[in-house]
């Protein structure tokens, strides 16, 4: 995300323990997961004893999510010019702090913006992440290691909402926050000791100043097709996110289910996601990201579709709800990746600067439309209402922004 299109290509280098990098950048890259969703059960408890609404607390998800599309915008440029390891120890420096401001936060409003600047830090984790593959490994060994990577990632949603439940069962929800600030120090100890600077000096960014940041993103927000491509993995995460915000309150508030409950469903809709990205990167070696795309968009739109209906009917009770629900989610695996390899395609002189635009379009519109399901009342139709209406901007954009369904226009931007 942070190698800017005139550097150098990195010479190609072959780990003596991949499986290592994989760990080490795998738990960086999770860390702005693990903080959201090792959150996400003590919701309810948090809303109560700080005497807020369930849309306020809500929004203490949502707006980490925009926090770290501002970071994403600002650290990638500044891993460009100082290098990968400064930028990330600040970054972990300064997540660390606001996870102890967070553990004595007064009120509701404080504990809000304090999230927001750690979802703006933590941001660095995951610039500096894929960067680092994009500094240490090419071609064939480089792709190998994001798909490892992503197997990794996809364990936090699994273990972080149970994780968190026992802490706070255990010792109350400030000491959530507390976990993940002795998580920041272990991960900086870890960077300071075992990884090295991949960027080295003469590669880096040291002419052009802002103006040389601000020409490249201006001329990728001028491509409209690139933008589009952006904007889906953005409405897609806020499908997700809308059902992450939500689903504290539809299931334990809601349907009564228990900490423990709700955090083994949690980690079986999140099994879903890591199974269609595991089918998705074996698709794309047959089938076209494009053609992907267009399909499980459109098939993914028929369950949000469905899931509404028994949400407002409440046919089959709390197991129709969740298998409609996994399906929507599962198709989620599908999407984002396709979406995001062929917007990069299309330039790949500045690959660093088009990775950083997805990134921080995709966390800041999730962290937009999430809100909506508090606003709407926080209950399971708000939630379904959201995931749908996400789901129909981004088949619009789809449809009216490119020629992906269009007749012959697949093979336009399978190329």
């Amino acid at each position: 995300m942070g190698v800017m299109p005139d550097h150098p290509a990195p010479t190609p280098v072959r780990a003596r323990s991949p499986y290592r990098w994989v760990l080490m950048l795998g738990a960086l890259a999770a860390l702005p997961a693990f903080t959201v969703d090792m959150y996400l059960p003590s919701l309810p408890e948090v809303a109560a004893d700080l005497g807020s609404s369930a849309s306020f607390a809500q929004l203490s998800v949502s707006v980490m999510l925009i926090g770290g599309a501002m970071g994403q915008l600002v650290i990638g440029p500044l891993s460009d010019r100082f290098g990968r390891r400064a930028p990330l120890l600040w970054g972990l420096g300064l997540h660390i702090l606001t996870s102890l401001l967070c553990a004595f936060a007064p009120n509701m409003t404080v504990l809000v913006g304090l999230r927001l600047l750690q979802g703006f830090f933590n941001a660095a984790c995951g610039v500096a992440a894929m960067a680092v593959v994009r500094d240490r490994f090419v071609g064939a060994e480089a792709a190998r290691i994001l798909s490892r990577l992503m197997l990794v990632i996809g364990v936090a949603p699994m273990l972080a909402p149970t994780f968190g439940s026992a802490v706070a069962a255990a010792a109350g929800w400030r000491w959530v926050f507390a976990v993940l600030a002795l998580a920041g120090v272990v991960m900086a100890v870890v960077v300071w000791q075992l990884m090295p600077e991949t960027l080295p000096a003469e590669r880096r960014q040291t002419g052009g100043g802002l103006g040389h940041v601000f020409a490249g993103y201006r001329v990728l927000l001028r491509d409209r097709r690139f933008m589009a491509l952006a904007v889906i993995p953005g409405l897609g995460q806020a499908v997700l996110m809308s059902y992450v915000v939500g689903s504290p309150f539809v299931f334990q508030e809601g349907y009564g289910l228990t900490h423990a409950q709700f955090s083994l469903l949690f980690a079986l809709n999140g099994l879903g996601l890591v199974l269609s990205a595991q089918v998705n990167a074996a698709l794309v070696r047959r089938v076209a990201p494009i053609r992907i795309l267009r399909a499980a968009m459109a098939i993914q739109g028929v369950f949000a579709v469905g899931l509404l209906v028994v949400a407002l009917t409440e046919a089959g009770g709390l197991i129709g709800l969740l298998a409609v629900l996994w399906v929507v989610l599962a198709f989620q695996g599908l999407i984002p990746a396709n979406a995001s390899a062929i917007a990069l395609s299309r330039h790949g002189e500045r690959a660093g600067t088009a990775a950083a635009v997805i990134g921080a379009v995709q966390s800041g519109v999730a962290g937009a439309v999430s809100p909506l399901v508090g606003v709407l009342g926080g209950g399971t139709v708000a939630m379904a209402s959201v995931m749908l209406g996400a789901l129909c901007c981004s088949l619009l954009v789809l449809a009216l922004a490119t020629p992906a369904y269009r007749r012959g226009g697949w093979v336009e931007l399978a190329h």
